[in-house]
């Protein structure tokens, strides 16, 4: 029996210990609490004025400033081909002659049928002037004489046709036919392409639509090089794109090496307005909320909201235009775990120029 009780008293014993020990420190932690909190320490910049050149990063495409499919006008055999394949060809040289001997005999009985016409008509001129004929039949006789050169100029006409030439200077490329080939209207013997000049086009947002000019320039990069080029702006469309709410335009770029292929992929840099004394903060400072974007100041050692309005974003850096002001101090690291008036401690680091 005094086992029992010495047990149960033990018991009692640490029950009570524990009870005290948590008592004990649930008084330490609420002491702990109203003590004051330690201060996290962040990064931070301190909002300087300085100007901002504000680009805008579009993507466009690189088209030739001339392209053209190569087709013959008349049907027929191909006879000759006078161009190799990925040269450069002048403009009115001849690319390939089609089988021309049908249309000759066509030309040959066409001028025939046009002299007796001829022949005809002056004969029914004079009879007129003796009045043996009508006028009606002078008239007859004349219409079937213009008739008759007409045909004769519509056949020299498609025999002109069946020697094709280039219609502009340019590099042709590769052909789909060969000697003795049918050709119809249809057939693309091959495309000509000038691109000694090419075109890049692209779209800017509508909102940018009233700063676009033409003559502005603009500067790009492609695939396969780090090499930066430039082009001029020289047609803008007069309405906005419904579908995208854009507003598309067109630069021209010279291409003396021929290095900017047509269909390339083009990242166009399109300079807008330089602004002064702006306020430009690191983007990972702004954290998006359900009505806008808000930053962290420090303010008197403590974590401050602030309601932002931003605009042109680059790599590194995003524009303000509302809400801070020169000499706020801006929190850049921690921001997500941050809570308002929570105690900071800010070491400064200097502010990125654009």
């Amino acid at each position: 029996m005094k086992i029992k009780y010495i047990v149960y008293g033990l018991l009692a014993l640490g029950i009570g210990a524990l009870v005290f020990y948590r008592i004990s420190a649930n008084k330490e932690a609420k002491k702990d609490d109203k003590g004051p909190k330690k201060a996290q320490v962040v990064s931070g910049i301190v909002a300087q004025p300085q100007d901002f050149e504000n680009n805008l990063s579009l993507s466009g495409s690189i088209e030739a400033n001339e392209s053209v499919d190569i087709r013959s006008e008349v049907s027929g055999i191909v006879e000759k081909i006078f161009f190799n394949e990925g040269t450069v060809v002048s403009k009115g040289q001849v690319l390939f002659k089609v089988n021309d001997v049908e249309l000759r005999a066509q030309l040959s009985k066409a001028k025939t049928a046009q002299q007796l016409a001829s022949e005809n008509e002056r004969r029914a001129k004079l009879l007129l002037e003796k009045e043996a004929i009508s006028r009606e039949e002078y008239d007859i006789a004349s219409a079937d004489f213009k008739s008759a050169k007409a045909e004769s100029q519509l056949i020299q006409a498609q025999l002109g046709k069946t020697a094709v030439r280039a219609p502009f200077s340019g590099k042709i490329g590769l052909r789909n036919i060969s000697p003795g080939t049918y050709l119809t209207a249809e057939t693309i013997v091959a495309k000509l392409v000038n691109s000694a000049e090419v075109k890049i086009t692209f779209s800017v947002p509508e909102k940018y639509a009233p700063q676009m000019k033409i003559g502005s320039i603009i500067n790009f990069t492609v695939a396969g090089t780090t090499d930066e080029f430039s082009a001029k702006i020289y047609a803008i469309e007069p309405e906005i794109t419904v579908d995208t709410r854009t507003l598309r335009m067109r630069a021209l770029a010279r291409n003396p090496n021929g290095r900017l292929l047509p269909g390339t992929f083009a990242n166009v840099g399109l300079p807008l307005q330089k602004i002064e004394n702006a306020i430009v903060i690191p983007t990972e400072a702004v954290i998006p909320v359900q009505d806008g974007k808000k930053v962290f100041v420090s303010d008197g050692g403590k974590a401050k909201e602030v309601k932002v309005e931003t605009a042109t974003r680059t790599a590194s850096e995003i524009l303000i235009l509302s809400g801070l002001k020169a000499g706020d101090t801006v929190i850049t690291t921690g921001v997500m775990s941050l809570k308002a008036d929570a105690p900071v401690k800010v070491k400064i680091q200097k502010a990125a120029k654009s």
